[in-house]
């Protein structure tokens, strides 16, 4: 495999991980929730995909239009039950909030369905498999063209609802300040429901995505929820299109992994992570210590 194949494998991996992570960075750039049942969340919708495509035999993409709305709904009721009381508890009470809601997610799919591996891609005839080729014989797959083009499409409908619609810009005031929107008429707590929605019904595509590419089981949620975090961290909290480059560019580092060792897909990806995180506190320490210069010789 080249280079340049393997770049491009790595970016359009990088677009299922952006897709991944797009729900958890809009949840935290509006409501600053870090949501660690996020993964979970996301293998519950592929297991009810598989669940009602396998016992009742609905078409795949009827149940694609039914389950992003419900996930919609879960979002909204999920808000109104947990969120908006966690987020009046201080900053540790919705992180242990969500833990447990992850920690119950897991045992009950475990408890449901057992330890046994499931694959949504039988239903999508040959998706799953079907490729195209490039020029210099550089051969993708169609499945991972269409999650990249849907991560590109979601995050930059989030952009253009946020940046071009009154809805957006009460969202985009709550997330500023809260008790500021509120005094102006935004009714901060039918905003933040929505923003719950859109990110669980984010949560839904990504977990589809998810059961297409590959194999889940029960507990596959919380690795989902590191490569989530990973893209979100690299990218910048709370930036749509940081979250683009940030999946990206763990796509990148786990296949440049790979190619240099079989066992180094995951660990290049992590090492890649910290060498970013670690970048950005002594950037931040030095931005820090000029202003702080400045200051003291102004």
């Amino acid at each position: 495999m080249s280079w340049a194949d393997l770049i491009i494998q790595g970016a359009l991996l990088g677009g299922y991980y952006a897709l991944l992570a797009g729900g958890l960075s809009f949840l935290y750039g509006v409501m600053r929730i870090i949501n660690l049942a996020h993964g979970s969340l996301a293998v519950a919708t592929a297991y009810v995909f598989w669940a009602m495509a396998e016992y009742w035999q609905l078409q795949p993409l009827l149940l694609i239009l039914v389950l992003l709305p419900l996930m919609g709904f879960v979002g909204w009721c999920l808000y109104r039950l947990v969120f908006e009381r966690s987020l009046h508890g201080g900053a540790l009470i919705p992180i242990l909030s969500t833990f447990g809601l992850a920690t119950v997610l897991d045992n009950v799919l475990f408890q449901n369905f057992g330890a046994d591996t499931r694959s949504l891609a039988p239903y999508f005839d040959t998706l799953a498999y079907d490729s195209w080729t490039l020029p210099g014989d550089i051969i993708v797959g169609q499945l991972a063209v269409i999650e990249f083009a849907l991560a590109v499409a979601v995050l930059g409908g989030l952009h253009l609802l946020l940046t071009r619609t009154s809805v957006g810009r009460q969202i985009r005031a709550t997330s500023e300040d809260e008790d500021a929107a509120r005094i102006v008429g935004v009714n901060t707590r039918r905003i933040h429901a929505l923003a719950t929605a859109m990110a669980f019904g984010i949560i839904a595509a990504a977990g589809i995505a998810l059961g297409l590419r590959a194999t889940f089981d029960a507990y596959a949620g919380p690795q989902q929820l590191i490569f989530a975090f990973e893209a979100v961290v690299m990218g910048g909290a709370g930036s749509l299109w940081g979250t683009l480059l940030g999946g990206v560019t763990l796509g990148i580092a786990q296949s440049v992994g790979a190619r240099i060792n079989p066992q180094g897909f995951l660990i290049a990806g992590h090492v890649t992570f910290l060498a970013v995180l670690l970048a950005r506190v002594y950037a931040g320490d030095r931005l820090r210590a000029l202003l702080a210069a400045r200051w003291l010789h102004s």
